[in-house]
């Protein structure tokens, strides 16, 4: 499981011109889904995104984390984070996780996220369009190893 985090000053995420989710100050969680992954492993990946101290302190630091900001998350399906890219030009997708198993663990992720934190979401499976100010910019890409 991995997760593309972006700490942003406002996001939102539109599904055919709709739009389906918005947050102000947060971070915009991109979350991919790969064949071996578990409740557990989801778990360990928000605790870990949830701790990320990536928000400025009153020194200028990069101290705090998305909570201790009063900030939100907004949480998008990202199939293309679980792509193979190490051989050739085409990605491959054979490690991504199956779709019908995939939105019960991303429905899973945003379930335990929505117990601590204000959470937007997505629409699993649909042709997204993502608008975001990256706050910075400040991007990293996490996995719950």
């Amino acid at each position: 499981m991995k997760a593309l985090i972006q700490r942003v000053s406002t996001a939102s995420v539109a599904v055919a011109g709709e739009t389906v989710g918005e947050i102000e100050r947060g971070l915009l969680v991109f979350v991919g889904l790969e064949k071996p992954d578990t409740e557990i492993i989801a778990r360990k990946l928000l605790s870990k995104i949830l701790r990320y101290r990536v928000f400025d302190d009153a020194a200028g630091h990069m101290n705090l984390d998305v909570a201790q900001v009063g900030g939100s998350l907004l949480i998008v399906s990202q199939f293309t984070l679980a792509a193979d890219t190490q051989k050739g030009l085409r990605p491959s997708f054979s490690s991504a996780m199956p779709p019908a198993d995939a939105e019960v663990l991303y429905e899973f992720f945003i379930a335990e996220a929505a117990l601590v934190q204000p959470v937007a979401t997505g629409r699993f499976g649909a042709d997204m369009q993502v608008s975001l100010v990256n706050d910075g910019p400040v991007t990293f890409l996490l996995s719950a190893d």
